[in-house]
């Protein structure tokens, strides 16, 4: 248990830092398909290198691809509209409570009822540290936070049946490949390769820090359930709360600071309640 708490508590340090990056770039579908991508190539060499068990079972690696694709098409437009700070807190927050109940009911996991109340304490200061945002981004960043439910449970599974560190990189592979098709599909072509060409450092660098991070994750619910790490990993919801205030000139510091507060307290009683 020690082991999944500090791996989930590094993913949501990493997972702040590239979303930060993503939230500051010019077209955030194309960030984030140029992350996606250049984690799917590393995955493919890797996993050539490694190989894959004979008993492999890929059903969950492809249904997760497809679920992050939309995913990453409703987090481009969450961040199109509304705070860095305001998205990011609505968007993780309903996942991780999302994905705390379906675990429970679908994968079978174990939560004290004193976990419960941690978990609902720290979502109770996520969506404060959200404050009183407008309906139409509380909607996209609810949707989102629906899809990192989804794939949450579905990797969650996966992990569990194929291992976490191999099926971390399968992730990667299905989902560079339905985000490259996706844009191709659209019209994107052009762009993906200008994007491509001018940004591949900064696109391979994040995405290495992407696939680090939901390889400790992966890593994590193998040895816990999926509540636990997901709250845990929302975390990052309270450097997300500093950095929007201070760096991107959000305002209402305090209050933010306050429901940052909330979230520690109830991470504290998710721990103790294990």
């Amino acid at each position: 248990m020690l082991t999944a708490t500090l791996l989930a508590l590094a993913a949501a340090v990493l997972h702040a830092a590239w979303n930060l990056w993503v939230k500051q770039s010019g077209d955030r579908w194309i960030a984030l398909w140029g992350q996606m991508t250049m984690a799917g190539i590393g995955s493919i060499i890797i996993t050539a290198v490694v190989g894959l068990p004979p008993d492999f079972v890929w059903w969950p690696a492809v249904a997760s691809g497809l679920i992050h694709l939309y995913y990453i098409v409703a987090l481009a437009r969450s961040y199109d509209l509304a705070d860095f700070s305001v998205t990011y807190p609505i968007a993780r927050g309903s996942g991780a409570l999302l994905a705390a109940f379906g675990g429970v009911v679908f994968l079978g996991d174990d939560l004290s009822p004193l976990m419960m109340l941690g978990i609902v304490i720290a979502i109770a200061g996520i969506m404060l540290l959200a404050g009183h945002a407008n309906n139409a981004h509380v909607r996209a960043a609810i949707i989102v936070g629906t899809f990192i439910a989804c794939y949450s449970l579905v990797d969650s599974h996966g992990a569990r049946v194929n291992g976490g560190s191999i099926y971390a990189l399968t992730i990667f592979i299905t989902t560079g490949f339905f985000t490259t098709l996706h844009g191709l599909m659209a019209g994107k072509k052009q762009q993906m390769i200008a994007a491509m060409k001018a940004s591949w450092l900064h696109f391979s660098f994040a995405g290495a820090a992407s696939a680090l991070t939901y390889w400790m994750v992966m890593i994590a619910v193998r040895r816990a359930p999926v509540g636990y790490v997901t709250a845990l990993r929302e975390s990052s919801v309270v450097i997300v709360a500093l950095v929007g205030t201070r760096y991107l000139g959000e305002k209402d510091m305090k209050r933010r600071v306050f429901a940052a507060c909330i979230v520690v307290a109830g991470l504290g009683v998710l721990i103790a309640g294990r």
